[in-house]
């Protein structure tokens, strides 16, 4: 297969007069790769390997172009004209590889914290009306404050234009500023800009309207629009497409970027970036409904992770051009590979929001569990250097580590042999996948799979690895990535006590009754999935969970989503409780603030999701052996796949 399979993905589409090579987008996404609130050099060389691996268009990210919506955050600012050179060396890097530039402009409104030296500063909105994530109580902005940002608007699209940036997208999307504006539960206002949709659309109309006054005729202009913000009160379908019909009949805007949720609540919050919980391409036919009223343009994102999907979503008339953010995070190549029939070399993107919107809400810039030179292309090669010796290595263990560890050694010309004790590759992650809504988690082992065979890696599966088997290999280096081994925590029990490990459950071994505690120490994926898995088997099922909340380890908008389907799958979720012990029809459990003792009676299954131990027995065996060591993942401290993959390629780089 090549680009002839994808026939409408790879056909050029024009925009007021500039003309996108093919229908891929990068959409806007926060990378936290500035510098001094510009873009710097790492979110320069970002983008360029987006460019350079064959996307159509690339959106930047949201930048602040007023001072009221500044932060001690490292977002962009566009918001004075010292800030034109770094923005156009990010035009120029991307238009050296082919591919088109456009910038988005934001105003979070209500939705944020505005964080200052660690107080929270004032907070501007259409309206004084709070919003439910991050309980922020706006102030009502002025009306001269309106006509300044509006003005504002105009200059940060000069700005873009005169850094050679080929369009400009207004963000009212996800219960943002212009958002809020249209919307008449949270836009309260009686003056120009309040009560009727006329009025309520005029912030928004007359900021593109500076945009096009002042940005040039040839700039392309565009919004960002959640078509439904699937949040109590928030702007609904009908009013967003009447908002996109009213600015095209006005000839304000060139296409439209479709999106859903909102980030002023917890349930909507989950769609700024869905989970591979949530079912491909989902936003598709609320795009091509709005396509066909408003006759715009259409982009559409939202769990469009691979080119036949997006091929489909065309061919169907449902968009223009498909958001394709999260595949090119995982695999930059990935547009270039499908357009000359790479399929099976495409690094496809799992869903799992780990690396990319995980490491943004953990203060950290952008990258991806699969790809660690994401965020990081000037740190890493974009090819791993071929070594100056051709060296005999043996990586032991399969998981996700040593895997990558092996395809990154054999990358570099050296002769690798991997031994897996399993009957298959992926150790942990064949786990995770069992999971209830993760089975996407397997792509990750399929994508190692594939990238050890191009490699060539020479694979042992059923091998179990001791001292002797290495003395006679005699490798001139060894990459241990032996994982972890099950371990449980010390329990007072008695006889009648049925306690089983969290594994068994999900590969059938251990068979629970029909009242469950699962006594979640782990605090991530693992309880809150064993809990769902059992729960729609039939069974009656507590979650205790050794922290503030159920999923506290995991991204912001996963474990608010998780929380939900807890909630409907009608399980008790018990906070801050440890195990202690079990009897035959009893959980104890002590608050882990104060100590109190918390009984779940009627328990028949103890189910656990506890700490795995480091495997350290080969290390240990190795010791004095005269081999070069490396060690990754698990088998240092259990951790996440992110870690290991990692630390596997960090092991194969170095070897």
């Amino acid at each position: 297969m090549s680009g002839q399979s994808f026939p409408m993905l790879f056909s050029p589409l024009a925009l007021r007069g500039i003309e996108l090579r093919n229908r891929i987008v990068s959409t806007g996404h926060q990378t936290w790769l500035s510098s001094g609130n510009q873009p710097s050099d790492d979110m320069i060389a970002y983008h360029a390997a987006r460019a350079r691996g064959g996307a159509g268009l690339i959106i930047t990210e949201s930048a602040r172009f007023h001072e009221s919506a500044f932060s001690s955050y490292p977002d962009l600012h566009i918001a004075s004209d010292a800030a034109i050179p770094a923005y156009a060396r990010l035009a120029a890097a991307v238009h050296e590889h082919g591919a088109r530039v456009f910038g988005q402009l934001s105003h979070a409104g209500r939705v944020s914290r505005r964080m200052h030296d660690g107080m929270r500063g004032v907070a501007f909105a259409p309206s004084a009306v709070a919003e439910n994530r991050f309980h922020t109580m706006p102030r009502a902005m002025p009306g001269e404050m309106v006509e300044e940002l509006i003005a504002a608007a105009g200059n940060a699209a000069r700005r873009y234009a005169e850094a050679g940036f080929d369009g400009v997208e207004l963000l009212a999307s996800h219960g943002l500023l212009f958002a809020q504006f249209l919307n008449p539960r949270v836009n309260l206002r009686t003056d120009r800009f309040g009560g009727s949709a006329e009025n309520r659309l005029r912030f928004l109309a007359e900021s593109l309207a500076a945009a096009r006054r002042l940005g040039g005729s040839s700039i392309v202009l565009g919004i960002r629009i959640s078509v439904d913000e699937i949040e109590p009160g928030g702007l609904t379908r009908d009013e967003a497409a009447a908002a996109c019909a009213a600015l095209k009949d006005a000839g304000a805007i060139d296409y439209v970027n479709v999106t859903v949720g909102s980030m002023a609540g917890l349930g909507g919050s989950v769609h700024v970036v869905p989970p591979m919980e949530v079912p491909t391409a989902y936003v598709a036919p609320q795009a091509g409904a709005l396509r066909e009223r408003v006759g715009a343009p259409v982009l559409v994102t939202g769990r469009i992770n691979q080119p036949q999907i997006a091929e489909q979503v065309l061919t169907a008339g449902l968009a223009d051009l498909c958001g394709m953010t999260r595949a090119m995070i995982a695999d930059p190549d990935m547009a270039e590979k499908a357009r000359s029939g790479r399929l099976d070399d495409i690094r496809a993107c799992i869903g799992c929001n780990q690396a990319c919107i995980g490491h943004f809400h953990a203060g950290a810039s952008i990258s991806c569990i699969q790809h660690p030179r994401t965020g990081r292309e000037r740190r890493f090669p974009e090819r791993p250097p071929q070594a100056a010796i051709r060296r005999r290595v043996l990586v032991v263990g399969g998981g996700p580590a040593g895997m990558k560890a092996a395809a990154t050694a054999a990358e570099r010309g050296h002769e690798v042999t991997l031994c897996e004790a399993a009957a298959r590759l992926g150790g942990q992650a064949l786990l995770a996948q069992l999971l209830p809504d993760r089975a996407e988690f397997g792509g990750l082992v399929t994508n190692l799979e594939r990238e050890l065979s191009a490699s060539g890696v020479a694979v042992r599966l059923g091998q179990r690895v001791d001292r002797a088997m290495v003395e006679a290999l005699a490798p001139d280096a060894v990459v241990l990535a032996t994982g972890a081994l099950p371990a449980r925590p010390d329990l007072e029990l008695d006889a009648q006590a049925h306690v089983v490990d969290g594994a068994d459950v999900l590969t059938g071994k251990a068979r629970p009754g029909g009242r469950v505690l699962v006594a979640d120490w782990r605090c991530d994926w693992t309880g809150i999935g064993l809990a769902g898995h059992l729960a729609r088997r039939g069974h009656g099922v507590c979650l205790a969970v050794n922290g503030t909340h159920a999923g506290q380890n995991l991204p912001i908008y996963l474990h608010n989503h998780l929380i939900g389907v807890l909630h409907g799958l009608g399980i008790e979720v018990v906070p801050y409780a440890r195990l202690f012990g079990a009897d035959g029809d009893t959980a104890y459990l002590t608050h882990i603030v104060t100590g109190a003792p918390i009984l779940r009676e009627g328990i028949d299954t103890v189910v656990l999701a506890a700490p795995p131990a480091p495997d350290t027995a080969l290390e240990t065996e190795l010791s004095g052996l005269d081999v070069e060591i490396r060690l990754a993942g698990d088998c240092l401290s259990p951790r996440s796949a992110e870690e290991a993959v990692y630390e596997g390629y960090l092991a194969g780089l170095s070897l």
